[in-house]
């Protein structure tokens, strides 16, 4: 739309032109090209705490103790201050742009673990409206985890895990959800999703889905749980049948009622060889497939042998990894080995996904993560794989390869390297599910608008390698200008060149402003950077 890269000409132009229909906030988007953090304040004075993110609503900055035992919220502002000169761009900021509270204000601090719990520093999901955010504690993980029950071998337990449903407006914390003995994978939110009002918990320890419903009361309520039972009456079902099993029996072995001793013991033995509800339901959708690709009945009985049977115990090992929303009724599972559930790199591990519906208690989709068929959907659908609120206004123009074709000219680059293409459409799998609200919004990751190294900063959220050059944000549109450039660390560089440094920024969701946050292995204290317009 836009003819000159000057602010007054397009504000100029914006008036007098009307954008093609359904651009017109793509266009407003544009006047970020000119509205950039293209100053920084180097290690500015602020509390010791680990910063977490920013609401996708922009009106709160999380942050948690060093001793991750208390939330503490923040709420962004501007830097003011008076200047007597007539050009104050040329003078120096004053000493309070050096200090955090110049940019936040404090609202509260919550505490929210308690004896020998920990706040998980990675765990952070905010509900739409951003009205609730959800947080974690939970106790030490053990690895040596004795197995009981319907427990997965191999799999550690943690001995408490505590969600907390808090309102961010004044820190109250309205609800709370306990697991004990249980293992939830809680880095970087991997083992639970949001998707409106809809909370998934995966409990890797025990195969079990637990689906949630946050109220607008501020209350967790319990909808389902998919595990050893799909259904809500599957185990009343069961139990009912196997007291009437039991019953037959003992007529059958005593036929004089006066001499029968009852002991009382109708449940269901959780201990006994039959397979969970979802895995049933998993080997009879690959079962039908398989019946289904051959007519002769020879043929059909040759090709369930090599393809089901052979690998029936294979297929019965598989346990659940991650599971995401893809709408309101369906599940995209990840399915794997016990050591990749486990293990932090999945990468050479064999994986499957499954697409289950929740209402019909039916997996209506099956894939190995070397399937091309899965690849080509998530090349042209990928925004449909993030499911994001549709309310969500700033989370809907995420740049992927399905909406962008900067991203999507990238992908391609990457496929064209060389090399397997069964082993690329593997390393593509490996992120999906994806990990709920692990992406910003900032529009200054928007690919359409500037070019940066997608090595050094991205719009997922994870810790990078920190490097003493400044990461430069350069403008899409000729001539090619760089617009800004964002440097983690001390602005002089760090003089040890041994000590290992990492990284992480968080981005205002729609302001000018960001956060880098440089840190060592060492506990030592991070260095903060602000960059903001001045």
């Amino acid at each position: 739309m836009f003819r000159s890269i000057n602010v007054t000409s397009r504000i100029f132009e914006r008036q007098i032109r009307t954008p093609a229909p359904g651009t017109s906030v793509h266009c407003a988007r544009r006047f970020y090209e000119n509205i950039v953090p293209s100053f920084t304040v180097y290690d500015i004075e602020c509390p010791d705490h680990s910063f977490r993110k920013f609401t996708d609503d922009g009106q709160y900055l999380i942050s948690f103790s060093r001793n991750h035992q208390d939330l503490i919220v923040y709420r962004p502002m501007w830097l003011s201050f008076s200047c007597k000169e007539e050009d104050c761009c040329r003078h120096d900021l004053p000493p309070k742009a050096k200090w955090f509270e110049s940019f936040f204000t404090q609202l509260y601090s919550v505490t929210l673990a308690s004896c020998n719990e920990l706040i998980c520093k990675d765990f952070f999901l905010s509900m739409e409206g951003n009205q609730f955010g959800l947080f974690a504690t939970s106790t030490a993980q053990i690895h040596d985890a004795p197995t009981t029950g319907r427990a997965i071998q191999g799999v550690p337990f943690i001995e408490k895990i505590t969600f907390h449903l808090l309102r961010l407006e004044d820190g109250v914390v309205l609800d709370e959800k306990v697991f004990h003995n249980d293992f939830i994978n809680l880095a970087h939110n991997m083992g639970v999703f949001l998707y409106d009002d809809l909370l998934a918990i995966v409990s890797l320890r025990y195969q079990t889905i637990h689906i949630l419903q946050v109220r607008d009361s501020g209350n967790l309520v319990d909808v389902r749980t998919i595990g050893s039972f799909c259904r809500e009456d599957d185990e009343l079902f069961l139990i009912s049948n196997s007291q009437s099993l039991a019953t037959s029996e003992r007529s059958r072995l005593n036929p004089f009622p006066g001499n029968q001793v009852g002991n009382g013991h109708n449940q269901v033995n959780q201990d006994d060889s039959f397979l969970s509800g979802i895995k049933q339901r998993l080997l009879s959708f690959i079962f039908q497939g398989m019946w289904n690709e051959e007519t002769d009945q020879a043929m059909r009985v040759q090709s369930l042998k090599k393809k089901f049977f052979f690998h029936f115990q294979d297929y019965v090992d598989l346990i659940i990894w991650k599971v995401q929303f893809l709408d309101r009724h369906h599940l995209l599972i990840k399915f794997g080995s016990v050591d990749g559930g486990v293990s932090r790199n999945v990468d050479h591990h064999p994986a499957f996904f499954a697409v289950y519906n929740m209402e019909k208690t039916e997996v209506v989709a099956f894939y190995q993560n070397s399937a091309e068929e899965l690849y080509f959907l998530f090349e042209k659908f990928c925004d449909h794989f993030h499911a994001t609120s549709r309310n969500s206004l700033h989370m809907n123009f995420i740049s992927s390869h399905s909406n962008n074709v900067y991203a999507l000219e990238q992908l391609r680059s990457i496929k064209n390297k060389g090399g397997s293409f069964s082993q690329f459409v593997k390393k593509m799998m490996a992120s999906l599910p994806f990990g709920c609200q692990s992406q910003s919004p900032s529009p200054y990751f928007d690919q359409s608008l500037f070019r940066y190294d997608e090595k050094l900063i991205s719009a997922t959220d994870r810790h990078r390698q920190s490097t003493d050059h400044p990461i430069k944000f350069i403008s899409r549109r000729p001539p090619y200008t760089l617009k800004f450039k964002i440097k983690p660390g001390p602005e002089a560089g760090t003089i040890d060149g041994r000590t290992k440094r990492i990284s992480s920024f968080l981005f205002h969701p729609f302001l000018p402003l960001a956060l880098s946050i440089q840190q060592t292995l060492f506990l030592q204290p991070s260095v903060v950077n602000i960059h903001f317009r001045r």
